[in-house]
């Protein structure tokens, strides 16, 4: 009895799914009047009137009925915006998502018993690689603890979509097929596909009814590396995946019609726990600069990632390891867990596997040779040489900011998020003379299936307190009390988006049931100040909190005049990583970081000014 009632205690993963509360709809007078907010940073007297105009008209009208519609529409959904935000934010997107879309991050491994070093790369991640199935494993046993605010439980659904999960190309848009099952709902894939050199091969991560363990894993690895070292490179069929999504999709339908073998074979691929990628490459990395190898995370070699997987563990020839991962199934915090998970135990381990070293015999890894023909491997040429274009064009910084951290910032009471944040503002103000229109992802976790809202976090006490800081007239009890008040500004903003009361997402689906009924595009959303102010995904800032741990990473800007900022904080230390597009005349992502950074060294000194 004693037995099972410590069973029945023990909270399982997905334990809480079905009591969570569906996402609300916010009342249309609050979201109206925040998105009235949000604009004015953007707008002269004359332009901000009519958007008042236009909002007033929208609330009175078509708005309203718009809004009883997407009422209609919760009643029936536990969660309105889930189908629509898939298809909107990541499948009907048509441009390449390996690089537009997918974010990435190193391991950070490197900072304690695994810096850069020839003659790891196979050793290091068998290791890794096995810390990765035993967090699969305690997935499918439900072992993982759930995510909480307080006592409140958060969804988990985005964790079953971490492994065997991949996003297959669509004429007009894709699709996701996950293949994970906990082990009380049956049958779950168990092979890993190793990607390398051009060629794809596969092994069981289960032999005789338990895990192969790292120097097993090492054999198999051993193998496959010697292989590809020892004979010609194969075609390379991964890159296709990292074309735009419609060349994607009919270069796919051609390779299966070509054999129908090779559907079975991307099948395969599509179902199996995750990509392992063995690079050639050595990003060069140390604590303090992780600008290299984030960029060679995001943007290396596109014929050893399979850039629709959810998951791509890669591994670099000097022993650094890190992911890229497809963002449709799930956002950024799932990646931050398992690395984490894994980065923890290679810590606790010393970096070594403690372990026998003795390998069972096991079945040798397989290869899955595609059928290929002239165009195949003329649109696999086309797809890498798109890709390398593209890539080429990209710059990537990410650096510590040392001096202070999260421990500093909450003593002196300050969010250390908020903190951040505002210091991005300054930064982008002066270094552009004007507001940058942010976007900083919130998180909706506390409802069913929920993922993310909108943080606009250039607010209108923002930009006075930017303007302050420009003004040489201010006083510095000026500049800090404008400062204090953009702060308060900022958390009610987080709290409300976090709790279902953002406006991002309300107006997005108020469009999408115009959409749907065959409407006219409301004035609303034609509006010069709408996109201006980042509506319809035009945020010249897009920028994320990874967390409070060691995980970094980054993506590329939202728009080509815009930056991608990813950072996380830690007690000592706030990292942040920067992206741009070098063909964009105007943007600097090393001027921005060092501004931040100068940013904060200022807000400190606002805060320790006695004076005050």
């Amino acid at each position: 009895m004693e037995n099972q009632l410590a069973k029945s205690t023990e909270e399982r993963t997905f334990q809480y799914q079905d009591s969570l509360p569906s996402l609300p709809v916010p009342s249309l007078e609050e979201s109206l009047k925040k998105y009235l907010e949000s604009v004015k940073p953007f707008a002269n007297e004359e332009e901000y009137k009519k958007t008042e105009e236009i909002v007033k008209k929208f609330q009175n009208g078509i708005g309203e009925k718009l809004h009883q519609k997407l009422l209609e529409r919760a009643k029936e959904k536990r969660n309105w915006l889930e189908e629509w935000w898939l298809n909107v934010a990541y499948l009907d997107v048509r441009i390449p998502s390996q690089l537009n879309v997918n974010f990435g991050g190193p391991a950070p491994h490197m900072e304690h018993y695994w810096p850069p070093k020839e003659g790891t790369q196979l050793e290091r991640g068998s290791i890794s690689l096995w810390h990765n199935l035993n967090y699969w494993q305690l997935l499918r046993k439900e072992k993982l603890p759930v995510d909480k605010v307080g006592n409140t439980p958060l969804d988990m659904n985005q964790f079953r979509m971490l492994f065997s999960t991949c996003k297959i190309p669509g004429i007009s848009r894709d699709s996701i097929v996950n293949y994970f099952r906990t082990e009380s709902e049956g049958y779950s894939p168990t092979h890993i596909v190793v990607l390398c050199r051009g060629r794809v091969f596969v092994f069981d991560a289960i032999h005789e009814g338990c895990l192969i363990t790292p120097p097993e894993i090492l054999r198999q690895l051993t193998y496959i590396h010697k292989k590809c070292h020892s004979e010609p490179d194969g075609p390379g069929v991964a890159a296709l995946t990292s074309e735009e999504r419609t060349r994607w999709a009919k270069a796919r339908d051609y390779l299966i019609n070509l054999d129908p073998e090779n559907l079975t074979r991307l099948e395969k691929i599509q179902s199996s726990l995750l990509v392992y990628s063995l690079e050639d490459d050595s990003p060069h990395v140390t604590p303090e600069d992780y600008s290299q190898v984030i960029a060679m995370v995001l943007t290396g070699d596109p014929t050893v990632r399979w850039g629709d997987k959810s998951y791509n563990l890669i591994s670099f020839s000097n022993g650094v390891l890190g992911c890229n991962c497809d963002h449709a199934p799930y956002d950024a915090m799932v990646m931050v867990s398992i690395s984490y998970y894994v980065d923890e135990k290679i810590l606790e381990n010393e970096g070594r596997w403690k372990g026998s070293e003795k390998a069972r015999d096991m079945p040798l890894p397989e290869e899955l040779v595609f059928t290929v023909d002239e165009k195949v491997l003329s649109d696999i040429n086309q797809a890498k040489a798109q890709y390398l274009k593209q890539a080429s064009d990209l710059q990537v910084v990410a650096y510590p900011f040392t001096h202070f951290g999260k421990k500093l910032t909450k003593k002196k009471m300050l969010h250390p998020d908020a903190f951040i944040q505002l210091a991005l503002q300054l930064a982008y103000y002066r270094l552009h003379g004007r507001p940058g229109c942010c976007y900083e992802t919130a998180m909706t976790r506390l409802f069913y299936h929920g993922r993310t809202e909108t943080v606009r976090s250039c607010t209108v006490e923002a930009v006075r307190w930017c303007q302050c800081m420009q003004d040489p007239a201010a006083s510095a009890l000026e500049r800090k009390q404008m400062m204090l008040q953009a702060f308060e500004k900022h958390n009610k903003m987080m709290k409300d988006c976090s709790t279902g009361k953002g406006f991002d997402r309300h107006l997005l689906g108020l469009s999408l049931i115009a959409r749907e009924e065959g409407l006219p595009v409301p004035e609303l959303f034609t509006d010069p100040l709408f996109s201006r102010s980042g509506g319809g995904g035009n945020f010249v800032l897009s920028t994320s909190l990874i967390g409070y741990l060691r995980v970094q990473g980054v993506v590329v800007p939202m728009v080509h005049s815009g930056y991608g900022v990813f950072y996380h904080i830690r007690d000592d230390r706030f990292v942040v990583a920067c992206s741009a597009w070098k063909s964009c005349a105007e943007t600097d992502a090393e001027k921005l970081v060092q501004l931040i950074f100068h940013a904060f060294q200022d807000m400190m000194q606002l805060m320790n000014s006695a004076h005050l």
